[in-house]
């Protein structure tokens, strides 16, 4: 059998595992989808009619507020999904199942490449499960085209695969499961510093430059032109940028760490 072959069998039966192993234990999967679903309601239901008062320019618009926040949470459930990674990452380092692996006559890589796929698959599930919850409260995309729709997706794909290579490398350097998430917090908690739920501009001087040089301020707002045809501008350049820098440095840190700890 050729290497590559090797490595898509050993891939595909770690991925097996991966999903197999969210399928039995769902909770922490469940939990961290909350997170959003609940902001949604709680920034549509309670503050609505004020954020968009306050957006609009006094014009209270429930309607114009969800199409706001949607794109943002959506990228906030990615963020939220590979905590779930950090953390299944972390356990098998520490319970000892990696080092097992280690043992048996599979392509080294395939281990971190199923978490990652797997990973990648959940935040999809999860964003179309958000996106549900989203249409079910009054979200539309209606001018959206079938191109800018694929776009969507793709970047979607794109970010959840950049964030959760991250994911792993915190896995790897985290002693236990309770380290492991606090390390990936900052995925949960720079969505909400972003454009998710107030425009950039409308931030105080002095916490712009932290809103607007991140990761998810131009990848929200490139979803958000993407699914209400608006302009994207120069955001588009720089999510799909953002993105895969973050895969070429979380795949070097991960791989680095997991070849680090095998000797």
């Amino acid at each position: 059998m050729s290497s590559l072959s090797l490595a898509v069998r050993d891939s595909s039966t770690m991925l097996r595992r991966n999903l197999l192993h969210a399928r039995r234990y769902p909770s922490l999967t469940l939990n961290l989808l909350l997170t959003p679903v609940m902001l949604l309601l709680l920034f549509v239901y309670i503050f609505g009619d004020v954020m968009s008062a306050g957006i609009g320019g006094g014009a209270a618009d429930r309607s114009a507020y969800i199409a706001y926040i949607v794109p943002g949470l959506l990228m906030l459930t990615i963020g939220s999904t590979v905590v779930g990674t950090a953390v299944s990452v972390s356990n098998d380092m520490s319970e000892g199942v990696i080092a097992r692996f280690r043992t048996m006559a599979i392509h080294r890589g395939s281990v971190l490449v199923g978490h990652v796929v797997g990973s990648v698959l959940q935040s999809v599930m999860s964003v179309v499960l958000v996106g549900a919850v989203a249409v079910a409260i009054g979200f539309r995309s209606t001018d959206a085209t079938p191109l800018e729709w694929l776009a969507s997706f793709g970047l979607l794909v794109l970010f959840s695969a950049a964030l959760t290579w991250i994911a792993v490398g915190m896995g790897l350097i985290s002693p236990n499961a309770e380290a492991a998430s606090n390390n990936a917090l900052p995925m949960v908690l720079l969505p909400m510093l972003s454009s998710a739920f107030i425009p950039v501009e409308t931030m105080p001087g002095w916490f712009r430059p932290i809103a607007e040089y991140q990761p998810f301020t131009p990848a929200i707002e490139t979803l958000r032109g993407l699914l209400l045809g608006t302009e994207i501008g120069h955001n588009g350049w720089l999510a799909v940028g953002w993105s895969l820098g973050l895969v070429v440095l979380g795949y070097f840190w991960a791989t680095s760490k997991f070849g680090q700890d095998a000797r």
